[in-house]
C-alpha cells in the first residue's frame, strides 16, 4: 500500500509547488524508496495542448502521448523516470468522465454533485495511479493557489483522502511565503500564518511548511510558525531563493525534511545517496567556459514556453562545464538587413518546435545565416519544418516552397499534413503525439552521436516531408538521418556544413540532469569548438 503525500500552495502563485514536490521525490529516490508522482490541475481544460504557450508555459509530451503540464517535465527530470498520462489529471478530465458517466446512466438517475461525484472521480486518479506504479510514495501537486475556487474539488478530495487510507498514510506539505520586509529589516509570517488558516478552514492540517524566502530563517521563526501552525519546528523547513533549481533537494535534504518524511510514515530507508546530484549542481553553479546560444521562436517573452529545452541545454552544458548563455531572439522582428547584428556573435543557433504562421519568415532567415555562415544549428519540430523549405529554397531555387501548416492556400508545398481531418474534429486527432522508435541511417552524423542505429523518441507533431523534394537534396548534400518505421523523415542533415541537424521529434523531453540528451550534448559540444575557432 502506498503513502500519500500532497502538495499545496498558499499566499501568491509561483512559490515553486512543482519544484517542491519534484525535490521530495529526488531525496526519497536517493534513499532507495520508489515513488510516483501526479499533478491535479484545476483548469477546466481537458488538457493543455490547445493552450496559449503565453497562458500557461510549455506542453510537456509522456511517452504514452499525455499532453501535459510543465511540471510533468519537472518531475521526470528530478526523479528520473519516464511518466504516463496517469500523472495529469485536470478538473477537465475529472468533469468530463463525471458527466459521461451520468450520460450512461452510470449513477442511477442520482443527483450528480460535487460531493461525492467529483471527488470520488479525483480518488479514483489517485488509487489508478497507485495499482499502476506499486510505488511507495505518491507524490501529489494541487495546481493553483489555497482559496482559489477552482482547487476546492481537489483540496476536498486530498482531505478525504486520511479517512479512506487513515492517516499514517497521508501526509500535507505546504508551500508558502515569507516575505523579508526590506523597510523593518526582518521577515514576516504573517502571510504564512494567514494561508495556513485558510488551509485549516477547509478541513486540512499541514504536517510540514515548506518557506520560501530570500533569506535564511531564524530559529525563533520557525518556532513561530511552528506555534501558530500546531506542527514540530523541525517541521518547518526553509527554501532560500537557489542559484539553480536542481539546488533545492540539497537544501531540503540540509534541513532534515527527508529524515522527516521517512520518519512520519515509517519507511525504511537508507542513507541519502546525493553525491552524483551535488557534483552536477557544482558543475552548473561554477563553470569554465560559456557558449552563446541564440534561441530564435516566437514565444521567446516568456521562457517558460522552451522550458524543457532550456533545462536540456543546461544538462549538456553542465557535462562540459559550460554555461549556456541563451539569447532570446523574437523570430517576428528578424530582417534581413540586421541579421549579422543579432546572430553575428553566438556560437549556435537554435529554432525550437512551436505551430502556425507566425514568426515563420524570420525563422528561415536565421537557419540559411545558419546554413551560410557555417554556425552549428538545430532545429526542432517546427523548426526542422522550417529548415527543410528554406533548403527546398536555397538548394533547389523554388522561392515558393513553404509548408501547409504556415500557409495552407498558397505556395508550394514542400511540409503537409501526414493526415486529414474532418471539419469540428480536434486537430489532434491527426498527430503524432507520443513516443515513438527512430531508426538512424548508415553513416549519418546521429547514427555517431547515439552510438546506436535506433532510439525512441517523443513527437508532437501532424505534419511530414514530402520525400521526392528530400531526393532532390541529396544531390545538394542534404542527408536524410532519420526515419520513423513507416519510412517518414524523422531527421536531415547538412553534409558539408559543420553541423547542422533537424529533427522532427524532440530530443528535450528525454534530457536529465546528470544524463544529458545525446544530441543536445553534441551541439553543445559543436558550439564550444565553434567558439574556440
Amino acid at each position: 500500500m502506498a503513502h500519500f503525500l500532497f502538495v499545496t500552495g498558499g499566499v501568491v502563485s509561483s512559490l515553486g509547488k512543482g519544484i517542491t514536490a519534484a525535490s521530495i521525490g529526488r531525496l526519497l529516490k536517493a534513499r532507495g524508496i520508489s515513488v510516483a508522482m501526479m499533478k491535479f490541475d484545476p483548469y477546466i481544460n481537458v488538457d493543455p495542448g490547445t493552450m496559449n504557450p503565453y497562458q500557461h508555459g510549455e506542453v510537456f509530451v509522456t511517452d504514452d502521448g499525455a499532453e501535459t503540464d510543465l511540471d510533468l517535465g519537472h518531475y521526470e527530470r528530478f526523479i528520473d523516470q519516464d511518466l504516463t498520462r496517469l500523472s495529469s489529471v485536470t478538473a477537465g478530465k475529472i468533469y468530463s468522465s463525471v458527466i459521461n458517466k451520468e450520460r450512461r446512466g452510470d449513477y442511477r438517475g442520482a443527483t450528480v454533485q460535487v460531493i461525492p461525484h467529483i471527488t470520488n472521480e479525483i480518488k479514483a486518479r489517485l488509487f489508478e495511479l497507485e495499482k499502476a506504479s506499486q510505488a511507495q510514495v505518491i507524490i501529489v501537486e494541487i495546481g493553483g493557489t489555497v482559496g482559489d475556487i477552482e482547487s476546492l474539488p481537489f483540496l476536498e478530495a486530498i482531505r478525504q483522502m486520511r479517512h479512506e487510507v487513515g492517516r499514517a498514510r497521508v501526509m500535507y506539505v505546504h508551500v508558502t511565503l515569507v516575505p523579508y520586509i526590506k523597510a523593518a529589516g526582518e521577515v514576516k509570517t504573517k502571510p504564512t500564518q494567514h494561508s495556513v488558516k485558510e488551509l485549516r478552514s477547509i478541513g486540512i492540517s499541514p504536517h510540514v511548511i515548506v518557506c520560501r524566502t530570500e533569506r535564511s530563517l531564524p530559529q525563533e521563526v520557525k518556532e513561530k510558525i511552528a506555534l501558530f501552525s500546531d506542527i514540530e519546528a523541525r517541521a518547518v523547513i526553509e527554501a532560500v531563493d537557489a542559484a539553480t533549481p536542481y539546488e533545492v533537494p540539497l537544501m531540503l535534504h540540509k534541513e532534515g525534511l527527508d529524515d522527516y518524511l521517512v520518519e512520519y510514515f515509517n519507511l525504511s530507508a537508507g542513507a541519502v545517496d546525493l553525491a552524483d546530484w551535488q557534483a552536477m549542481v557544482e558543475r552548473l553553479k561554477h563553470p569554465q567556459k560559456k557558449i552563446d546560444i541564440a534561441l530564435v521562436g516566437k514565444y521567446v517573452a516568456l521562457h517558460d514556453a522552451y522550458v524543457s529545452l532550456v533545462e536540456a541545454l543546461k544538462h549538456a552544458g553542465a557535462r562540459e562545464q559550460a554555461e549556456v548563455a541563451l539569447h532570446w531572439v523574437d523570430a517576428e522582428t528578424l530582417d534581413k538587413d540586421h541579421l549579422s547584428d543579432v546572430l553575428g556573435k553566438v556560437d549556435g543557433i537554435l529554432v525550437p518546435g512551436g505551430s502556425g504562421d507566425r514568426g515563420a519568415e524570420g525563422k528561415i532567415l536565421a537557419i540559411e545565416y545558419a546554413r551560410t555562415q557555417g554556425v552549428p544549428f538545430l532545429g526542432i519540430g517546427l523548426g526542422m519544418q522550417l529548415a527543410f523549405v528554406a533548403l527546398v529554397r536555397s538548394l533547389l531555387g523554388l522561392t515558393q516552397a513553404t509548408s501547409a501548416e504556415v500557409s495552407p492556400d498558397s505556395g508550394e508545398h514542400v511540409i503537409v499534413p501526414h493526415a486529414s481531418f474532418k471539419d469540428g474534429e480536434d486537430p489532434r486527432s491527426a498527430s503524432f503525439v507520443g513516443s515513438r522508435e527512430i531508426l538512424f541511417a548508415e553513416e549519418s552524423r546521429l547514427r555517431t552521436i547515439y552510438g546506436t542505429d535506433r532510439a525512441r523518441e517523443r513527437l508532437r507533431h501532424r505534419y511530414e516531408l514530402v520525400p521526392s523534394y528530400a531526393a532532390r537534396l541529396f544531390e545538394h548534400g542534404v542527408r536524410i538521418a532519420a526515419y520513423d518505421p513507416e519510412d517518414r523523415i524523422e531527421a536531415i542533415e547538412l553534409e558539408d556544413h559543420p553541423w547542422f541537424i533537424a529533427t522532427l521529434y524532440h530530443p528535450e523531453y528525454r534530457s536529465r540532469p546528470n544524463r544529458p540528451h545525446p544530441l543536445m550534448l553534441s551541439f553543445v559540444k559543436e558550439a564550444l569548438r565553434a567558439k574556440r575557432k
